[in-house]
């Protein structure tokens, strides 16, 4: 009989879906990175976005930059690109490097200025001086490798780098996705200490970002279902303790789902043209129908009046609504976030840890109930009524 229990069963649907899902992107470090020619460098940097990594050796005397960038393309014929904004921190103005293979397959490095978001033209650069330019690609990694003449004095560059997944007639990289991770593509090379750093805005944005994938895992992920299992198993052992216990489980789920929500809107707001679709049709739905629930603590008729059945249908239902849309948006935000793999398996983890202990649960809780007498056998059981 345990085997038929609505939560157990919603767990594993949900475990399934997330199991039959895209993996997400793991980042390798780049300090396992090696080259061929014994080319070494004094620093490497993990770059914030797009998996894309610099390896750099900076000589003051003679402000001569050397670097290897390495980096994904969007697809095998794509391109990658790493370029200097000696005027801003965006991607117009800036002097760029693309690497991308050409009509006869081979990959070769082109200089490129960014004029504008429409005028890209091909080209020697502005104010940098650029040679020992080179280019390969092994095992889907794209890499440039160049040395580059920079300024007397600058101790520090605007950097951009992007990936993209097609090339026009072979001569001309076309154009890049424009998911937050490509928009937010740029930093700083610090020359003197050693390391890249993000621009304040995007890095407040990632932070953001974070912060509101954390707040939704905790409430809905993770506090909501046991909360529900609360509900289901706890009244068996410690009753009446399990309501106050459930209540007060779902209401700190509601608070911290809120406040996630919130941190949602605002991310909304500030991210001008990006729109998640499914994600956030999923989150409006979810905070509705939680909102609902938590009505249904004030709305909760006597266990004897007439409208309790109903009452618990709607409870119920409600709940578990909340269950399956919270553990798939989840899911969905993590998609968006792209992080480490093992991440997601803890997660999974988590699910199957939650699922097996609700079957153990069920299979104690109803070997319980079958051995009180007839007559009392119904009611302990959880049914919604406390």
């Amino acid at each position: 009989m345990g085997l038929y229990n609505p939560l157990y069963v919603i767990l594993i649907l949900c475990l399934i879906f997330l199991l039959l899902s895209p993996q997400f992107s793991h980042s390798m470090s780049c300090t396992s990175q090696k080259f061929n020619k014994n080319k070494l460098y004094e620093h490497c940097n993990d770059l914030p976005h797009l998996n894309c990594y610099i390896h750099w050796s900076y000589n003051s005397k003679d402000s001569s930059l050397n670097l290897a960038f390495v980096a994904a393309p969007t697809k095998p014929d794509g391109w990658i690109a790493w370029g200097i904004n000696p005027t801003g921190t965006g991607m117009v103005g800036t002097q760029s490097l693309i690497a991308f293979k050409n009509s006869d397959d081979t990959i070769v490095v082109k200089t490129f200025k960014l004029n504008s978001y429409k005028s890209i033209v091909p080209g020697e650069l502005a104010h940098y001086r650029v040679s020992n330019m080179e280019a390969m690609y092994s095992k889907g990694m794209m890499v440039i490798f160049a040395s580059i003449e920079l300024p007397k004095g600058v101790r520090e560059l605007n950097q951009v780098w992007q990936v993209g997944s097609s090339v026009l007639n072979g001569t001309f990289p076309g154009i890049h996705d424009f998911q937050p991770d490509n928009l937010n593509s740029k930093g700083k090379l610090d020359l003197m200490k050693g390391q890249s750093v993000g621009n304040g805005p995007e890095d407040f944005m990632v932070k953001s970002r974070n912060i509101h994938g954390i707040l939704n895992v905790v409430s809905w992920g993770i506090l909501f279902p046991i909360g529900i299992m609360i509900a289901r198993y706890l009244r068996t052992f410690v009753d009446p303790v399990w309501f106050y216990v459930h209540v007060a489980c779902q209401l700190s789920s509601y608070i911290i789902g809120v406040s996630g929500w919130a941190t949602g809107l605002k991310l909304g707001s500030q991210s001008k043209g990006i729109v998640y679709t499914s994600h956030r049709d999923f989150g409006i739905a979810l905070f509705c129908l939680a909102t609902l629930q938590v009505f249904a603590l004030f709305l909760r008729p006597k266990k004897e009046h007439k409208y309790r059945f109903y009452w618990n249908m709607y409870h119920h239902g409600v709940g578990y609504g909340v269950l399956v849309l919270g553990i798939i948006n989840v899911f969905k935000g993590l998609e968006i976030l792209k992080p480490e793999s093992k991440w997601k398996l803890a997660y999974i983890i988590f699910l199957s840890i939650l699922g097996g202990i609700a079957l153990i649960l069920e299979a104690i809780t109803w070997s319980i109930v079958l051995k009180k007498k007839p007559g009392k056998s119904n009611n302990k059981l959880y049914d919604g009524r406390q």
